[in-house]
């Protein structure tokens, strides 16, 4: 096999329509644009005007709001904190803490903080101090004979 005896699959690959080249193609002369008018022009761009009515968009109600101060916590599984024990990449019997979670690679930023949730299963007896974590969560690292400890973030800046 070479390179031109490659091909595509039958009806893989449509044929491009070839707009504006003469009578015989079926799209020549106005290329199906019709004839004069706004839109027939090139570079016009029209998307949301509705003939001097007021938008569709204007018209209906804005919802809802961004909050500003609105925190945003990297989330951790703890089926992925079972696996990074079991690859040696987290040790289960010292604390495990937001930076030791960083340094493993469980997530790449801290954002403003850790929150574990109770996706997985966790077998390992941890001793987890997070920002953050699910009421199943905590209830699923007790269960495993560990413990999570809830960490503010102006504890976790002063230490």
């Amino acid at each position: 096999m070479k390179l031109n005896e490659l091909s595509d699959n039958a009806g893989a690959a449509k044929k491009q329509k070839r707009k504006a080249r003469g009578p015989g193609s079926g799209k020549g002369k106005t290329a199906g644009r019709g004839i004069k008018g706004q839109k027939s022009r090139s570079g016009v761009s029209i998307g949301g005007y509705e003939g001097g009515q007021m938008p569709l968009y204007r018209r209906l109600p804005k919802r809802g709001f961004t909050k500003p101060n609105q925190k945003h916590y990297a989330v951790v599984n703890l089926g992925l904190i079972q696996k990074f024990i079991d690859a040696g990449k987290l040790d289960a019997s010292v604390d495990i803490s937001e930076d030791a979670i960083i340094a493993a690679g469980l997530t790449k930023l801290k954002l403003d903080g850790v929150r574990i949730l109770a996706k997985g299963e966790l077998k390992a007896k941890v001793t987890l101090i997070v920002t953050g974590a699910s009421a199943s969560a905590v209830e699923a690292v007790a269960n495993a004979g560990g413990s999570l400890t809830i960490a503010s973030r102006a504890a976790a800046a002063a230490e």
